[in-house]
């Protein structure tokens, strides 16, 4: 696994808001917005993995001793 950069996600979450406010004004052409689509596409594609890699990091510091699971909707644990 490549090693994360700090800020890594916001930073694409961040190019991301500025790819979809150029492409709601309709300021730009078809051509740059099929270029800005497709990079936002994967620039959505990095931050889900990013999101699952720090997901798996949680779940698996957790281990035996960590928090138990939620109870399902409507169901008390107790």
């Amino acid at each position: 696994m490549a090693e994360q950069v700090t800020g890594e996600f916001e930073k694409a979450i961040e190019r991301l808001d500025q790819i979809v406010k150029d492409l709601e004004s309709g300021a730009i052409g078809l051509d740059k917005s099929v270029e800005l689509f497709r990079e936002g596409r994967d620039l959505a594609r990095k931050c889900d993995e990013l999101l699952k890699t720090a997901q798996a990091a949680v779940d698996g510091a957790g281990g035996d001793g960590g928090v138990p699971p939620a109870a399902p909707a409507g169901k008390l644990p107790f």
